[in-house]
């Protein structure tokens, strides 16, 4: 009986590659994005939807906007990577024909950004982590202040369960699923009264990192040349230190900012230009775009995580990509925590 169900499915799943790779040689038409997305809403086995790319004239939209709405629509590593290819080829072949040059980086895999740490001898990597976004009423005179800020703590420990942010980090999804899409927009509601200006404020939850380091002086390699929907060039790592509160989180860092911008979709808002933050003095390698290597000075005990950060306080984030974690906003909220122990050499 098993082995006549599993012939009838793969039977169905041939039909149906078939049935697409004929459609569109009939309509003379080339498969797109809503095509591929119209397969996997359809529940088309992955396999499927991957050799109907590979079998049939496509002609894809692959710019990081795309990438991230194709990502959201559920399509997989593979079926992405599928219609990159595509892509490349068709840019390869355009080359050719014109005389010009293709989009050096239309074939590239995209891949999350890593943090590998070394001890002495040892080196081991990081797991990424998300920031959670929360206002306050109060302006961020310092990380202290903040720390005090008992409205602020709570909004803080109310935050939503990272469990769909690892899961999506653990299998290298472009962007977290929907769960985690809406992590950074649960605090949206916690202020009855607003004002026209409020202080964004990006913390860690929990009060420990459990990444505890026995030397001061580690190192660390960082690669985020291939992160989903953001040019690498535009951004260098940082470690802040990262101050505890109340018990319930570590915050990272904070801005003024109007109300709804966590909300709006336009790239207008200069997050990082008046960033209130505790860096830690860092020498830093660039091996490559987006690969670089930290040697930050002799650290003293306490709680600190690396981050990137745009090099120019001007550029101009999507309030709606911050408070979603994608595109430029993941690699804003990405963090890797670590703690310096008490008795670190």
């Amino acid at each position: 009986m098993q082995t006549h169900l599993a012939a009838a499915s793969a039977l169905a799943c041939v039909t149906a590659l078939g049935l697409t790779v004929g459609l569109a040689a009939q309509s003379g038409k080339p498969l797109s994005n809503d095509d591929v997305i119209a397969m996997v809403n359809k529940k088309l086995p992955e396999s499927v939807i991957v050799s109907a790319i590979k079998g049939s004239p496509g002609k894809y939209d692959t710019s990081p906007n795309e990438l991230i709405r194709l990502n959201s629509a559920g399509l997989t590593e593979n079926e992405l990577n599928a219609m990159m290819s595509v892509s490349s080829k068709d840019g390869r072949s355009n080359e050719t024909a014109t005389g010009g040059t293709a989009n050096p980086t239309s074939s590239r895999k995209w891949q999350m950004p890593t943090v590998t740490i070394t001890q002495g001898s040892a080196s081991a990597e990081l797991k990424l982590e998300k920031t959670q976004l929360a206002q306050t009423k109060n302006k961020p005179t310092s990380m202290k202040s903040l720390a005090s800020d008992s409205v602020l703590t709570q909004a803080m420990q109310a935050g939503v369960s990272t469990a769909s942010w690892d899961a999506a980090t653990h299998m290298n999804s472009m962007v977290a699923g929907s769960a985690v899409q809406q992590a950074g927009t649960v605090f949206s509601g916690m202020l009855a009264h607003r004002t026209p200006t409020v202080t964004y404020v990006w913390g860690v939850p929990g009060p420990a990192s459990g990444n505890v380091l026995q030397t001061a002086s580690p190192s660390f390699k960082v690669n985020f040349s291939r992160a989903p929907g953001v040019n690498p060039d535009d951004y260098e790592p940082a470690i802040v230190k990262l101050t505890p509160a109340q018990n319930t989180c570590r915050i990272v860092g904070a801005t003024q900012a109007k109300a709804d911008a966590s909300a709006s979709a336009a790239a207008d808002w200069q997050v990082y230009s008046h960033y209130l933050e505790e860096r830690v003095n860092t020498s830093s390698q660039k091996v490559a775009s987006g690969i670089y290597t930290l040697f930050p000075s002799q650290m003293l005990p306490g709680e600190y995580g690396l981050v990137l950060r745009p090099i120019s306080k001007e550029k101009k984030f999507s309030g709606g990509e911050v408070a979603r974690a994608q595109g430029d906003g993941l690699i804003f909220d990405a963090i890797w925590t670590f703690q310096i122990a008490d008795d670190a050499q």
